[in-house]
């Protein structure tokens, strides 16, 4: 018989099992937006509109879902989806306004789009439905223990995330095509965008402490460090013998 928890265990299954063929197919193929973005990939629309749109159920489910959660008056849960919000109000409103004053070209599949948005009704549906009804806050000890830890990790992963998006940005606005990105961590990875947003998540999935907070970490695991090698192999094609020798591509040292 169909059930909420059903539905909810199905779709934190769903993404930990889609997270292998994401990794796998991603070691050869490459998602056509930004710097890889072709122009026979279909239908495009504006990067500051794609962004919005795809993170957009980040934030409007979590709102319309989260008063029907039987933790919903409780300030435990406020505290807990806080960040997931933060991030997304960052992403969905932030981020798409920034890019629209730095750059005035530029093309993004609608289909990579759609694509997005899907996947982000599902993970914002989980992360949710944990946050608001089924984390059980009266017995959780080790509650504030994990949610000061994880915060300090996610907080560590935003301001990168934050800072180098603004650094691409800045470089974009200046026009003449792409640059090399410098100072800070650009020189140890190429993408630490990515870094960022991968210690982010993984900030969540310790104050989560839950399938559904596990579930996003290693599907992102899964898309970005793979995207953040297809960048690092851009440069040093574009720029050959200028591109920093010892710079890697996601994890500073390692790879």
């Amino acid at each position: 018989m169909f059930s909420d928890q059903n539905l909810f265990q199905f779709i934190i299954f769903f993404i930990l099992l889609m997270s292998i063929p994401t990794f796998i197919l991603s070691q050869f193929l490459t998602s056509p937006y930004g710097k890889h973005y072709r122009s026979n990939s279909g239908t495009a629309i504006s990067p500051p509109f794609a962004w919005f749109l795809m993170e957009s159920p980040t934030l409007w489910l979590t709102l319309l879902l989260f008063p029907f959660g039987k933790n919903h008056t409780n300030p435990l849960a406020y505290f807990l989806i806080s960040p997931f919000l933060l991030h997304y109000i960052n992403r969905t409103i932030i981020y798409p306004i920034k890019l629209s004053q730095k750059t005035t070209n530029g093309n993004f599949p609608l289909n990579i789009a759609l694509t997005g948005f899907v996947y982000n009704i599902l993970n914002a549906y989980i992360q949710t439905r944990w946050v608001s009804h089924y984390a059980n806050y009266e017995v959780d000890e080790l509650f504030w223990l994990r949610f000061v830890g994880g915060i300090v990790v996610f907080a560590i992963g935003m301001m990168m995330n934050i800072w180098a998006d603004g650094v691409l940005m800045g470089l974009k606005s200046q026009g003449g095509g792409y640059k090399i990105p410098r100072s800070g961590l650009f020189e140890c990875v190429s993408s630490p965008n990515y870094l960022g947003e991968v210690i982010e998540w993984l900030g969540w999935a310790l104050m989560t402490w839950s399938w559904a907070g596990l579930a996003f970490f290693v599907y992102t695991c899964s898309n970005l460090v793979p995207r953040a090698l297809s960048n690092h192999k851009w440069y040093l094609e574009k720029f050959g013998e200028d591109y920093p020798k010892n710079r890697k591509a996601v994890i500073p040292f390692l790879y």
